[in-house]
């Protein structure tokens, strides 16, 4: 979660968002969307490559 959590963070500034979004918006906001994740599969790492959040 903390990583959906840094992921919509970094989008909505790097966007420029954040005066754009209303109470509404905010209130609907939530770092709780799981459809990326897959518990059941292995996960190849490649520690030779900068992390996803060094990237962003």
């Amino acid at each position: 979660m903390l990583i959906n959590t840094l992921l919509v963070e970094r989008t909505i500034e790097r966007e420029g968002l954040w005066e754009r979004l209303t109470s509404e918006d905010l209130r609907a906001l939530t770092p709780l969307f799981h459809g990326h994740i897959n518990p059941y599969g292995q996960f190849a790492l490649d520690l030779a490559r900068p992390s996803f959040l060094e990237a962003a």
